[in-house]
C-alpha cells in the first residue's frame, strides 16, 4: 500500500520532452486524462520519470533480487497473465508451486516419509507467510485453551527487538501481544535465555530469526529449542518455535549444512523464507512450510468451487500473478543444490573482500559477524565530527544507496551502515565501493562539522552532555532530516 499526498498547485501536470513528438499537451498528474494518447507517448512519459529512480544494482540497502537470467525473464513474461489462484484453469502452475513447497520443505529437513507431501504455500513475500504462520499458532493455542476451559483472549508472541516490522504488523492486525527481548551493545540478536524467561501460558510461539535484518546474524535456534524443551517439561506447556528464515533460509543449507535451526529441532513447527531474497527471484514471492499437517489447523483452510472445481486455499491474498512461482521453480531446477551453494559461496567471498577493505581504512568498526547472511554492518570509530547518516547521504552522489540506521532498544545509541551482498554484487564493485567510501570520508574530513560543532558544547540544565547524549541528539536530527526529505516526495512507501 502507498500513502500519497497531492503536490502543490504548481506541480499538477506531467511534462515530457521526448513525448512532445507525439503529444503537445501536458497530462494531469492526479486525474485521469480526458483523451487517449499514443502508446509511444505513454511509454516515453513513464520511462522519462523512471530514469530518476535509483539503480537497483547499486541499492545495497535491499536484500531483494535484482537480476535473473534472460531465460527466466522470458518465462515470467510468458506467464504474467496467469492468475496463480485459479488452480483448475492453470493446473501445471499449481503443480509447480507444490513442487517448490516440497523441495523447500525437504531442504529444511521436514520429517516426510517416502511419497508424503509437504504442507506449505507460496505467498507474496515473507510478510504474508508470517501472517499465515502466526494465525496457525494463534488458532492452535486458542483451540487447546478452549478444550481446557481456560481463557484464550490474551495471546502473545516472544521475539527479539530486532524483528522485521511484519511481526509488529501481525501483532497489531491480529491482536496478539508482542513481547520483545531488548538488545544490548555488542549483542544485536535475541538472547534465547531471556526469551524463554518471557514465555508464559499465553505464549503462542517464540519467533527466532535466521538472518537478522540489522546485522545478518543467525539467532541460536538450537539453544532456544533446548531451553524451551526444558521449560515445557517443567510447566506442562507445549510452546512451539517459528523460524523467520526470510533472509537465511536459502543460505544456511548451503553454507552451514551442520547448523541445526530447522525441522531437525522438535519444537520448530513452521518456517518462512523469502524466495525473492536469496531464493534468487524478483520481488513478490515468499514461502511458508509447516512441520506436519497437524500444525496447520483445518479451519484456516478455505474451499472454493466457483473457479471450476473444489480448491483449497490458505492465503491472505487471492488473485495474484503466477510469474514468481514459475521463476522460483526455474531457479530450483536450473541451479540445483550445487548452483545455490556456488552463488552463496561467491556472495560470502565478496562480503569478505568488502569487510577487509573497510577494515583496512582504519575508520570503521565492523558490527556484523563473518557467519550469517552475507552483509557487512559497520560504524564509524570516530563520529565526533561526522556521523553515519552524513556518510550515507554523501555516498549517494556516487550512485550507491547504503542505509544508516540506529539499533532498537536497548542499543539505540549505536548507529550503523549496512551493505547487503547479493548475487549481482561483484568483487570489482566491492573494491570500488571501498574506494568511494575513502573519497567520502576524505571529503567530509575537509568540511566543518556542521552538526556536531553546534552540539558538542551543548548543556542540559547547565550540565555538559555526555558523548552518548550528543550522539543520540545527532542521530535524532539526521533521522528527522531524512524523514522530511521522504515526506517532501509525492509518495511514502
Amino acid at each position: 500500500m502507498v500513502l500519497s499526498k497531492t503536490a502543490s498547485e504548481s506541480d499538477v501536470s506531467i511534462h515530457s520532452t521526448f513525448a512532445s513528438r507525439y503529444v503537445r499537451n501536458s497530462l494531469p498528474r492526479f486525474e485521469m486524462p480526458e483523451n487517449s494518447i499514443p502508446k509511444e507517448a505513454a511509454y516515453q512519459i513513464i520511462n522519462d520519470e523512471l530514469m530518476l529512480d535509483g539503480n537497483p544494482r547499486l541499492n545495497l540497502a535491499s536484500f531483494v533480487t535484482t537480476w535473473m537470467e534472460p531465460e527466466c525473464d522470458k518465462l515470467m513474461m510468458e506467464s504474467i497473465n496467469k492468475n496463480y489462484v485459479d488452480m483448475d484453469e492453470y493446473p501445471v502452475t499449481t503443480e509447480l508451486q507444490n513442487r517448490c513447497v516440497n523441495m523447500i520443505a525437504r531442504l529444511f529437513n521436514a520429517p516426510l516419509g517416502d511419497g508424503e507431501a509437504a504442507v506449505g504455500v507460496g505467498t507474496v513475500g515473507s510478510s504474508e507467510a508470517i501472517m499465515l504462520a502466526g494465525l496457525a499458532f494463534k488458532r492452535q493455542w486458542q483451540n487447546k485453551r478452549k478444550a481446557q476451559g481456560l481463557p484464550y483472549d490474551k495471546p502473545n508472541i516472544v521475539t527479539g527487538a530486532n524483528v522485521q516490522v511484519c511481526w509488529e504488523k501481525f501483532a497489531r492486525y491480529f491482536e496478539v501481544e508482542l513481547k520483545e527481548v531488548n538488545l544490548r551493545e555488542d549483542y544485536y540478536v535475541m538472547d534465547p535465555e531471556k526469551a524463554v524467561e518471557m514465555v508464559d501460558e499465553n505464549t503462542i510461539c517464540v519467533a527466532a530469526i535466521l538472518g537478522s535484518t540489522l546485522t545478518g546474524e543467525f539467532e541460536d535456534v538450537k539453544l532456544l529449542n533446548d531451553l524451551l524443551v526444558e521449560k515445557n517439561k517443567q510447566t506442562g506447556w507445549d510452546t512451539p518455535i517459528h523460524v523467520d528464515a526470510a533472509s537465511g533460509g536459502f543460505i544456511a543449507p548451503f553454507l552451514y549444512p551442520e547448523l541445526e535451526w530447522d525441522f531437525r529441532l522438535p519444537l520448530v513447527k513452521s518456517i518462512n523464507v523469502s524466495g525473492h531474497k536469496y531464493g534468487l527471484v524478483y520481488a513478490g514471492i515468499g514461502w511458508v512450510v509447516w512441520r506436519t499437517k497437524t500444525d496447520l489447523p483445518d479451519e484456516l483452510i478455505f474451499h472454493i468451487n466457483y473457479l471450476g472445481a473444489d480448491q483449497p486455499t490458505f492465503t491472505l491474498n487471492f488473485s495474484k500473478g503466477s510469474s514468481q512461482v514459475i521463476a522460483q521453480y526455474y531457479q530450483l531446477i536450473r541451479l540445483g543444490f550445487e548452483g545455490y551453494r556456488n552463488v552463496m559461496d561467491n556472495c560470502r567471498e565478496n562480503m569478505m573482500v568488502l569487510r577487509q577493505g573497510l577494515e583496512k581504512t582504519g575508520r570503521f568498526n565492523i558490527v556484523s559477524k563473518e557467519n550469517g547472511v552475507p552483509l557487512v554492518a559497520f560504524s564509524l570509530k570516530d563520529s565526533s565530527r561526522h556521523n553515519e547518516f552524513e556518510v550515507a547521504e554523501t555516498l549517494r552522489r556516487f550512485g550507491w544507496i547504503v542505509p544508516a540506521y540506529t539499533m532498537p532498544a536497548d542499543a539505540q545509541h549505536v548507529t550503523v551502515l549496512r551493505v547487503v551482498i547479493r548475487e549481482d554484487f561483484s568483487r570489482t564493485l566491492a573494491e570500488r565501493l571501498v574506494a568511494d567510501f575513502e573519497k567520502v570520508l576524505h571529503e567530509l574530513d575537509t568540511l566543518p562539522a556542521r552538526i556536531h560543532a553546534k552540539m558538542a558544547n551543548g548543556k542540559v540544565n547547565g550540565v555538559k552532555k555526555t558523548p552518548e547524549e550528543t550522539q543520540r541528539e545527532v542521530t535524532a536530527y539526521w533521522k528527522k532530516l531524512l524523514e522530511t526529505k521522504k515526506t517532501n516526495k509525492n509518495t511514502i512507501c
